[in-house]
């Protein structure tokens, strides 16, 4: 085989793998950054847009309630209390749901709006994103994987919620929550703590 060629094409696919690479990481959305624009129906299938919470804090929080760290958080009461205490200083926070609708753990619109009832939620909207395309926007991983969003509309925070990588609702009292941490932060005017962790939980159930 010409020398020449397969030196050609050996640069060739060496350029396409980076390619991907790079195009991989620039799928995630980073803190610092913007946070990527997206409109979805909510439960009840009213289009909510990120937009539309302009000049708020806002929390995206990735959702599956087939998933045992999703249970953690929401059996122990803990993801609820954040709700309540922040959603009550002004902050939006938006539940979305990327799980396709061919898996197990999927619930349809009304079945998802009632587990959140059931569990004594206190977001602001629950979204439906069963094609998964503003999960992968944001490069979201894990339920819960979750993201906060400052009032001039840059990613303040992406990762995990808290510092202990279990599905054990008795290490809710022990960790350091990272979520009530970087909104503090926020609301009192300065940076956050951390503006990125390992997201800890379930894979997000894409297509």
């Amino acid at each position: 085989m010409n020398t020449g060629k397969t030196r050609h094409l050996f640069a060739l696919l060496v350029g396409l793998a980076l390619a991907l690479v790079v195009g991989g990481a620039r799928a995630d959305a980073l803190p610092g950054q913007p946070a990527p624009a997206f409109r979805l129906n909510d439960t009840a299938g009213r289009p909510v847009s990120l937009a539309d919470f302009r000049g708020r804090i806002v929390v995206l929080e990735w959702v599956n309630h087939g998933c045992p760290f999703v249970r953690k958080h929401y059996g122990s009461g803990n993801m609820q209390a954040l709700q309540k205490r922040y959603v009550a200083r002004g902050v939006v926070w938006l539940s979305i749901q990327s799980t396709h609708p061919d898996h197990q753990d999927y619930q349809g619109p009304e079945a998802l709006a009632a587990a959140m009832r059931a569990a004594g939620a206190a977001q602001t909207a629950t979204l439906l994103d069963a094609d998964g395309t503003v999960g992968r926007l944001y490069g979201a991983r894990t339920t819960p994987h979750m993201y906060l969003v400052d009032a001039r509309g840059v990613l303040a925070y992406a990762g995990a919620i808290d510092d202990i990588r279990s599905a054990n609702p008795g290490d809710v009292k022990r960790a350091n929550n990272h979520v009530a941490a970087s909104l503090d932060a926020l609301l009192a005017g300065s940076p956050v703590p951390l503006a990125s962790t390992a997201p800890y939980g379930c894979s997000v159930k894409y297509r």
